[in-house]
């Protein structure tokens, strides 16, 4: 079960906003509604869900409804209609007890703006959360304390926000919003304050603290190069309406319509797309099973080489027609024929970090994880065809 579930949501600011949903399901336009009823739609019908421990990222242009949005989730904003389920239960329906509960103990927010307490040290700011939940000072302190060290301001308890880099202030931001541990963290244009080189290190610093913590996260932002880095799946706005969700990949490769064609079109898809979205299966071979059976798998599935693994997955090396051949004329084993060094990569390296590799070496890279076992090969066809806004050659793994 998904941990958010939003069906139909909608937001329409003015004085008789029943009266604007009514003129939404007639048809009515944005814009149209604006004009002739003095009504503004922020949010029409989003329908999405959150699957736990994914970074679900909100995009979309200044005044696309993005901000209202996620201030919906958690009811900042009360919705006109819809359902905001968590783990099954409404929060629309929630009244305003449960609706506190709701904030302290599974929601969190990291706001643009640091909101840091000038007068309080980074642990002071850092547990003024849990401080107006009424929790206990030597807990709170605690919490505070392993929130810190998990955004990587252990040492800086003691000292004030002005002695800090902006960076430095947004983790606090961002320790403040960890401390009460919550189920879902929102970040509301969390970064954008930040000069460029910061902002593109503290996106590393999340996703590297999201490997560890494993948290629900919804960002909101304006950079599609900001989505695309950060995002598992991507909601892009406009004029209120969400226009497709999908993976980076998805919202990159197989844009829904013209919008948001003209969205991605500047991006360089080098710089987004890694091997893994690009690899193929690769034809595989045991040792054990000798350079004869070798070369009549080669001429079955018409290829030139086939990649020598152990019964674990775990590459050992690459055999050529030419090298089958030889180990049967010469009585020698696939081992003593096949090539070792093969040039090898991770699933996560991104394509314009390939270049030079597949330049220097005749054969495919070889896609290998952590504990060197075969996920798959990158061909050139694949590489270009990727770049060129193709989808990935049939055969290609996801």
């Amino acid at each position: 079960m998904p941990i958010l579930e939003v069906k139909q949501l909608t937001k329409i600011f003015g004085q008789d906003a029943r009266k604007g949903l009514t003129l939404l399901e007639q048809g009515w336009s944005k814009e149209k509604i604006a004009k002739e009823a003095k009504l503004t739609v922020g949010v029409n019908q989003a329908d999405f869900h959150i699957n736990e421990g994914e970074i679900f990222v909100i995009m979309g242009l200044s005044g696309s409804g993005k901000s209202t949005l996620v201030r919906l989730l958690n009811r900042l904003i009360d919705p006109t209609a819809g359902r905001i389920l968590f783990r099954g239960q409404d929060v629309v329906k929630m009244n305003a007890e449960e609706l506190r509960q709701f904030r302290r103990k599974n929601i969190g927010m990291v706001f643009q703006k640091f909101g840091l307490f000038p007068h309080r040290t980074v642990l002071g700011n850092a547990e003024y959360g849990l401080e107006v939940q009424g929790v206990d000072k030597k807990k709170r302190r605690e919490l505070a304390q392993q929130a810190l060290e998990l955004v990587g301001l252990g040492g800086w308890e003691n000292h004030r926000p002005d002695q800090l880099s902006g960076g430095m202030q947004q983790r606090v931001g961002l320790a403040r919003g960890l401390a009460n541990d919550p189920d879902v963290l929102l970040m509301d244009e969390a970064f954008s304050a930040l000069d460029p080189l910061i902002r593109k290190d503290m996106q590393q610093e999340l996703l590297e603290l999201q490997d560890r913590v494993k948290k629900t996260i919804v960002f909101i932002t304006h950079d599609l190069d900001e989505a695309l880095r950060i995002g598992d799946r991507i909601a892009l706005m406009k004029d209120g309406v969400i226009v497709q969700i999908g993976t980076p990949e998805e919202i990159l490769i197989q844009p829904a319509n013209k919008y948001v064609e003209r969205f991605v079109e500047d991006v360089d898809l080098s710089k987004v797309l890694t091997a893994a979205h690009v690899m193929k299966q690769p034809e595989m071979i045991r040792p054990e099973r000798g350079p004869r059976v070798a070369l009549q798998l080669m001429r079955d599935s018409g290829v030139s080489s086939l990649y020598v693994t152990d019964k674990e997955m775990k590459l050992l090396g690459v055999i050529t027609a030419d090298d089958a051949a030889r180990a049967i004329k010469e009585q020698q084993s696939i081992t003593d024929v096949m090539r070792r060094e093969i040039p090898q990569v991770r699933p996560d390296v991104l394509l314009n970090e390939l270049f030079e590799l597949m330049a220097e070496s005749h054969l495919p890279l070889a896609v290998v994880d952590e504990r060197d076992r075969l996920k798959g090969i990158v061909i050139k066809g694949a590489v270009l065809s990727a770049l060129a806004g193709n989808a990935v050659p049939e055969g290609g793994l996801a």
